[in-house]
């Protein structure tokens, strides 16, 4: 299904979720979740943003009920869509924010009742269908994205670190990820120790530096992916791979599939299709 909404209990949540689709999760009450193995904390009405296979782990204090709208790129393309609803950067894609946000009571109703919109637009399956789920679900993304620009006094609202050396590491980290990926690299320009970096950097996005950036190239690899029409192996020279089957191994540690299955069930864009 190009666009679907589940229901889950916490209690039975699946322990290995993963997806080729865009993910809108809403939560309540409190516990943790972690996404890419990376630990969050939550509490109250909370909306959660993932992208395709992006692996998610839920540990609740309570057995809540947790609804997911998913939805594929082919049916509503993000990066198409990115001037409406800006959401590419900020819900979506940024390792340097935490991928959820929280929500009113208010607005998580609101959201809520959206879900149900598009399920019962979804089963009866008029006309006009189509362009009504997609305009619910460009709704919900703007709300959001809306909300979380406007987080006040919290950089990661802006991704701005408020630390010197982390603004410095993020800034160095966007020039050279490509082709530097040892911790020393940074560190040295910098004039600053590993230990000093890492702390500093675990600190203020609760990721250490080489996390980054492993994710951070893993980020490009997947937009690449869906976004071009370039070959595994252009895309790995590209991200600093000489050998095409060692960056097929590093993707699959980090995605749990190769970048020829990912792109198979992610598919490409249609943003690279209009660029042609």
């Amino acid at each position: 299904m190009s666009v679907q909404i589940q229901s889950y209990h916490a209690s039975s949540f699946p322990s290995d979720f993963n997806t080729e689709n865009y993910c809108v999760v809403l939560m309540k009450d409190s516990g943790v979740f972690s996404v890419d193995q990376i630990n969050y904390a939550y509490e109250g009405c909370t909306v959660l943003f993932l992208t395709p296979y992006q692996k998610l782990k839920l540990a609740s204090e309570t057995d809540e009920k947790i609804e997911i709208l998913f939805f594929h790129g082919d049916y509503y393309c993000i990066e198409y869509h990115k001037e409406e609803v800006a959401c590419n950067g900020l819900l979506f894609n940024n390792i340097y924010l935490n991928p959820a946000i929280a929500l009113t009571q208010e607005s998580y109703e609101y959201i809520l009742g959206i879900f149900t919109r598009i399920q019962r637009e979804f089963s009866e399956n008029h006309l006009f269908s189509e362009s009504i789920i997609k305009t619910y679900i460009q709704l919900i993304l703007a709300i959001c994205s809306k909300q979380k620009s406007g987080i006040p006094d919290e950089h990661h609202s802006s991704g701005r670190p408020s630390h010197k050396n982390a603004a410095e590491f993020q800034k160095l980290l966007e020039l050279h990820f490509k082709s530097e990926k040892e911790l020393s690299f940074y560190s040295g320009l910098l004039h600053i120790t590993n230990s000093t970096l890492s702390k500093t950097v675990k600190k203020e996005f609760d990721k250490t530096p080489s996390q980054l950036i492993n994710e951070r190239t893993t980020l490009e690899a997947k937009k690449l992916l869906h976004l071009t029409y370039r070959s595994v192996k252009e895309i790995a020279s590209e991200l600093g791979f000489h050998d095409e089957f060692y960056f097929s191994r590093y993707f699959k540690k980090s995605v749990g599939c190769s970048p020829k299955m990912y792109r198979e069930k992610v598919g490409i864009s249609v943003v690279a299709k209009m660029s042609m």
